[in-house]
C-alpha cells in the first residue's frame, strides 16, 4: 500500500515541477523574475490536472486492494492529491530560495515538516491501529500544510526585515509577499519564451525519467507481479538503501547542478567560455566524481557484512532472516552505480542546449521503454532481486550515455575532468581489506556476539576513513577553504 501511494504523490510531484525547476534555476542570476514568477504558477494547475488524471487511474483503473489490507484506499489517493497541490502553491518561493543561495532554509523547513509527518503518523497509528492509511493521510495534509506556512512565514519575515534597512539593496527584486502572485507585464510578454522551450524539452525528458526512476515501483503497480506483502519488504529495503541517496547524493546533485548551470553556458563550446570557470567547472566535476565513486565503494564492501545486522536492527529477526538482506546485499551495488549516475547525468543536463535535450529525451524513450521490459523479465526469472539487477543495468546504461556527452563536450579542449575518478591505491586497497575482514567477523561473531561484530565494523571503517582523507588531503584542504571564504562573505 505504501509503495502504491507514494508512487502517486512522487508520479504527480515530479511532472509537475521538475521541468520549471530545472529550467528555471539555469542562468538565473540573468532572469526577469515576474516572467519566471508567471511561469511558476503554471505548475498550480498543472498539478491539478496530473492529480484528476492519475487519482482516477489510482482508483479506478488499478486493482483496489483488498478490504482485509485496507478499507481506507480512496481516502489515501485523494489525500495524497489534495498535498501534492497545495504543495504547489510555495513552489515559486521555493525557487527563489534556491535562485538566491538559502541553502540552510530548505534543509530546516523541510527537516520540520517531515519531522511533523513522522511524530503525527507514528500517534496516530499507536492510537488506531487498524486505521494506518487514515493516520498516513492526515500526517500527508498537515505535512504539505506546515511546508506551505514556513516557507510563507519565513519570506514575510525576510522581507519586512529588508524593508526596516536604510541600506539600498539591490540583489533581492522582491520586496513583497505579492511579488511572488503572477501578474500581467505591460508591454512585456507573460513569460520568458526560452525558458519555456527550455521547460518544455524538460518535461517531455522528466516523463520518461520519471520511468526510469520509478520503474520498479510501475511495474510492480500495473502487472501485480508481486503481492503486498513482497512489495512491503521490497519497500523498506529500498527505502533503507536509499538513505545514502536521500541524504547525501540528491543535495549534492541539486547543489552541483546548480552550480554548473550558472557556470557553463548551454549554448556555447567550452573553448568560448572563460577559461578560469571551465578549468574550475572540469576540476569540480572530477573531484565529485572520485568523492561519490568512493563512498559507492565503501557502501558495497561494507554493506555485505551489515545489511543483516542494519535489517535486524530494523525490523526484528523476521526481516533479517527474510530475502531482504538479500535485497538490501545487491542494492549496495546500485548505490554506486546511483551516485555515478546522479553526478554524471546532472552535470549533462545542466549544460545541454533544448535541441540537445531533445535528442537525449529521444534516448531515454529508448531506456525506459528497455527498462520495463528488463524489469519484467528479470522479476520474472529472480523475484524481487530483479528490479535491483534491472536499475543497475538501467543506470549503467544511462552513466554510459552521460559520459559520451561529457567527452564530446570537452574534446578538442585542455580538460579532462572524466582523468582521475578512480579512487586511489591505498584507500581501495584499505576497502577491500575491511570488507574482506568484515565478512570474516560476520561469520564468527554474529550469531554469538553483534555488538562485537559491529565494533569491528566501526574501527574498519574509521580507518578507511582515515586513509581516504590522507590520501584525499589536498581536497580536504581545498573544500574548508572555499567554506571558509564563503562564510566570511555571508558575515
Amino acid at each position: 500500500m505504501n509503495v502504491r501511494l507514494l508512487l502517486l504523490e512522487s508520479t504527480v510531484l515530479f511532472l509537475s515541477r521538475e521541468a520549471f525547476r530545472r529550467a528555471c534555476l539555469t542562468r538565473s542570476t540573468e532572469h526577469n523574475w515576474p516572467q519566471v514568477i508567471n511561469l511558476l504558477w503554471i505548475t498550480v494547475p498543472l498539478s491539478f490536472v496530473l492529480c484528476v488524471l492519475f487519482g482516477w487511474i489510482w482508483l479506478y483503473a488499478l486493482t483496489t486492494p483488498d478490504l482485509s489490507v485496507t478499507a481506507h484506499y480512496a481516502i489515501g489517493v485523494w489525500a495524497v492529491c489534495i498535498s501534492c497541490v497545495l504543495r504547489m502553491f510555495v513552489e515559486p518561493l521555493y525557487l527563489v530560495a534556491q535562485a538566491f543561495l538559502f541553502v540552510k532554509l530548505r534543509v530546516l523547513i523541510e527537516t520540520f515538516s517531515l519531522s511533523v509527518r513522522t511524530i503525527l503518523f507514528t500517534c496516530l497509528v499507536i492510537w488506531r491501529p487498524g486505521s494506518a492509511v487514515i493516520a498516513f493521510s492526515v500526517a500527508q495534509i498537515v505535512e504539505q500544510i506546515c511546508y506551505t506556512v514556513a516557507y510563507v512565514y519565513y519570506f514575510k519575515n525576510y522581507m519586512n526585515q529588508r524593508s526596516k534597512t536604510t541600506v539600498q539593496q539591490d540583489d533581492f527584486p522582491f520586496k513583497s509577499l505579492t511579488d511572488f502572485l503572477p501578474k500581467w507585464l505591460p508591454g512585456e510578454p507573460l513569460v520568458d519564451i526560452q525558458l519555456c522551450t527550455l521547460t518544455w524539452s524538460f518535461l517531455k525528458q522528466g516523463i520518461l525519467k520519471q520511468i526510469l526512476t520509478e520503474g520498479e515501483r510501475y511495474v510492480m503497480t500495473l502487472f501485480a507481479v508481486l503481492s503486498f506483502s513482497e512489495q512491503g519488504i521490497y519497500d523498506v529495503v529500498n527505502n533503507l538503501g536509499s538513505l545514502a541517496a536521500r541524504f547525501i547524493f540528491r543535495p549534492i546533485e541539486e547543489s552541483a547542478y546548480f552550480y554548473f548551470t550558472q557556470l557553463v553556458h548551454r549554448d556555447k563550446p567550452i573553448l568560448q567560455q572563460n577559461e578560469e570557470q571551465m578549468n574550475e567547472a572540469a576540476l569540480v566535476l572530477k573531484q565529485l566524481l572520485r568523492c561519490v565513486c568512493s563512498l559507492g565503494i565503501v557502501v558495497i564492501f561494507f554493506g555485505q557484512s551489515y545489511s543483516k545486522l542494519l535489517l535486524l536492527f530494523y525490523g526484528g529477526k523476521p526481516l533479517a532472516e527474510s530475502i531482504a538482506t538479500t535485497l538490501l546485499r545487491t542494492h549496495c551495488f546500485a548505490v554506486l552505480l546511483l551516485a555515478l549516475n546522479g553526478i554524471t547525468e546532472c552535470f549533462a543536463l545542466a549544460t545541454m542546449n533544448a535541441v540537445q535535450i531533445d535528442r537525449y529525451n529521444r534516448v531515454m524513450a529508448y531506456l525506459s521503454f528497455g527498462f520495463l521490459v528488463i524489469s519484467w523479465i528479470l522479476t520474472k526469472l529472480f523475484g524481487s532481486v530483479g528490479f535491483i539487477l534491472a536499475n543497475c543495468c538501467n543506470m549503467s546504461a544511462r552513466i554510459v550515455h552521460s559520459i559520451m556527452f561529457i567527452k564530446k563536450k570537452y574534446e578538442g579542449t585542455k580538460y579532462e575532468p572524466l582523468n582521475g575518478i578512480i579512487p586511489r591505491k591505498y584507500f581501495l586497497c584499505t576497502v577491500i581489506l575491511s570488507g574482506v575482514l568484515t565478512l570474516i567477523s560476520e561469520s564468527l561473531y554474529y550469531e554469538e556476539s553483534k555488538v562485537l561484530h559491529l565494533a569491528i565494523g566501526t574501527v574498519l571503517f574509521f580507518l578507511t576513513l582515515a586513509v581516504w582523507a590522507y590520501e584525499e588531503s589536498d581536497l580536504i584542504k581545498l573544500g574548508y577553504n572555499k567554506y571558509r571564504r564563503n562564510s566570511l562573505k555571508s558575515q
